[in-house]
Parts: C-alpha cells; structure tokens; sequence
C-alpha cells in the first residue's frame, strides 16, 4: 500500500513537472537576443509544406526550441559548472578557464585563412596605396590562448607559424612586432580583449616604429568603469568576477572629434554611455564600426594615420591620437574593400597601419 502512494506522489510530481514545462513553453514570449551569449536567438521558423515534407523546418524548429527554453541560462549555468567541478573536464563548448582567466580555443592553424588575410591586404594596397608616398605597417595582435593555452594542455595553434607565413608573403609592408610586448595579465580575464592601461608599451612600439613616439606625452587620467562582464563571461555560463574598464584620457582626447560615417553623427572617444548596452567594450570610439575619423585640432603637425583594424584597434587607437592631425580608421568586416576609393582618400595619408587579431587571421573570410 505504502509503496503504492509513493507510486502515485512519485508519478504525479513527474506529471506535474512537465506539465509546468510544457506551460511555460507555452506561454514563454521568444528573446530576440541573448544578452548573455551576445548573439541572435533562433525565433520560430515560418512553416510551409515545401519545408515540411525535406525536413528543414525541422532543423529550424530544434534551434527555436534550444535557443528559446525556458530558464535556457539557468541549465546553462547548472551545465557548465557540473562539466568544470563533476566530470572536470577541461572545456566547456571551447570556454575553458587558467587561473581566473577565461578563453575560447582557437585551433588549428588554419594556412588558407591566412594566405586569404594577405591577399585582402594585398588587393587593398595594390589599389590604394601602392602608388602613393604613405609607410605601411603591419601587427599582429596574440589572442589569449596565445600566452596560456598549450602550457596548461589545451591545444594551440602555430603562431609561429602565422608569423612566418606572413613575413614570407608580405615584403610590401614593415612588420611591427608587438607580441613580446604583451603578457597574459594585458587582457581582461572575462573577455577576448586586452586592458588598455596595459598596452602602453603596445602604442609605443608602434609609435617608435611609425615615427611619432616624440609627439607623444603618454600622460593620462586613468578613470574606471564596473562591473564590466566580458563577452566570455556569459557563453561561459559560469559565476566569475567581473573585470573592470580602465579607460586613459588627457585633454587632447577629450578634445578630439570622432566622426562616424554610418550614422553621420559625431562621437566622443569614449562613448560612455555604451557601457550600459550589450557589450561594455563598446565605450572605446562606440564600438563596431565600418569608418570611422578621428580629428585632433591639437596636433603639433598635419599627419595622417589611416588604421585597418578589428575591435582591438578601438582601445589601442586613442593612445594615438597626439600623434596625428587625422586618423582614419576602417574595419573592412563591415564595410566592402572595392568601396574604399570612393570614400576615403589614401593620396594625403602618412602612414598606414593594418592591425588584427590572430583570432581574425585565422577565420578572414570575415574581411570583405
């Protein structure tokens, strides 16, 4: 009799949970984005008989029903710390943590990215840059994994290797070497970014190496902005302690005008009012952006700096801008290669300074 209650309580708790779930999937409204993951979420597919019958509505409504679970980051949560702490296994969807730092693998080496980088690179000097007087750099900016990844038995791509690949097939442009100067404790430990207080021996390699490090004071004010949740904080899923955005300004940025050609308006360097939107980083020059132009009407000397350049370039760049009367900076993952001639002029720029992330690199067909 006895166990014949507990048969019927047992069966109705079970019964009653899933009827809980099947209401809430019910009546849980779709999520456009996630915050945590920063990307698109899967909404319900639109049903037609053609889609039905080859099963790719299929397809599409398991992404709608994973993406769009009720308490999705919650399970998440629940997952990653019994993966981390249960099963100690070492990653977690790629995510996996050294001492307080997170990072996303990246392997392996992937050669045709590489040589597809150069030839982008190539055709952009070919056309724009190769018949004017401007000095052309390059730099490769290491990802995390770079400094922690194969010492703590993860895998890593050759970066060597990159280097080398890119040496041999670049001799159009001077390569400013910046990974020597970069230690794992530059990055924030939530996020794929590096510090921008930490980088100052980065911008003065570089600003040594174009010419320009005697225009630069490299006196700031530090001020901070917290918590800061980097973008790794919620695909990792797990309880981690935020970082802080140290941000160096002086008066000459301050007075610098940042014009964005996309939205016609005119930003502030840092863009404060972004650290409350879905990516925190976005405080320096506003975040992703196709073209951007810097003004500094405090510069010593009319020189211009023109930046090819993904998100890293968005922290790095205010470090120099004393340096120059006019900065341009371009992020070709957002704007067509073939239109550049027609909104920016290479005739009057002094130097030219491509800079990428070894993660870029080794996934370029971003660069359009």
């Amino acid at each position: 009799m006895k166990n014949h209650v507990k048969n019927i309580v047992v069966t109705s708790i079970i019964g009653m949970f899933f009827l809980v779930m099947f209401l809430m999937c019910v009546l849980h409204k779709p999520i456009d984005i996630s915050t945590s993951e920063r990307r698109q979420l899967a909404q319900f597919p639109t049903l037609t008989w053609a889609e039905i019958v080859d099963g790719k509505n299929i397809d599409e409504f398991e992404d709608y029903t994973l993406d769009q679970f009720p308490l999705r980051d919650t399970f998440r949560s629940i997952k990653a710390w019994v993966q981390f702490n249960i099963f100690h296994q070492k990653d977690n969807n790629d995510i996996y943590v050294v001492d307080g730092t997170v990072s996303k693998l990246e392997y392996p080496l992937d050669e045709s990215m590489v040589d597809y980088a150069m030839n982008h690179w190539k055709a952009i000097y070919d056309k724009h840059l190769a018949n004017t007087d401007a000095k052309v750099y390059y730099s490769v900016v290491p990802d995390k994994n770079y400094f922690i990844a194969e010492e703590n038995g993860y895998p890593a791509m050759d970066y060597e290797a990159m280097i080398a690949q890119l040496n041999s097939g670049i001799d159009y442009m001077t390569y400013i070497n910046i990974m020597d100067c970069l230690e794992i404790g530059d990055y924030y430990t939530t996020d794929s970014h590096w510090s921008q207080d930490k980088i100052l021996d980065v911008a003065d390699r570089l600003a040594s190496a174009m010419g320009v490090r005697d225009k630069l004071s490299f006196e700031f004010t530090q001020k901070q902005l917290s918590p800061f949740y980097g973008v790794y904080h919620g695909q990792s899923a797990l309880a981690l302690k935020p970082d802080t955005i140290t941000y160096l300004t002086n008066h000459v940025i301050e007075e610098a005008t940042v014009f964005n050609f996309e939205t016609q308006k005119n930003t502030p360097v840092y863009h404060l009012e972004k650290f409350s939107g879905n990516d925190p980083y976005d405080v320096f020059l506003s975040g992703a952006a196709a073209y951007l132009v810097i003004e500094n009407p405090n510069a010593v000397e009319e020189r211009e700096l023109i930046v090819f350049r993904d998100s890293f370039g968005s922290s790095l760049t205010p470090l120099l801008i004393e340096g120059y009367s006019k900065i341009t900076l371009l992020d070709t993952r957002y704007i067509m290669s073939q239109m550049l001639g027609s909104v920016v002029d290479f005739s009057t720029v002094d130097d030219v300074l491509f800079i990428y992330s070894t993660a870029i690199i080794n996934n370029s067909t971003a660069l359009r």
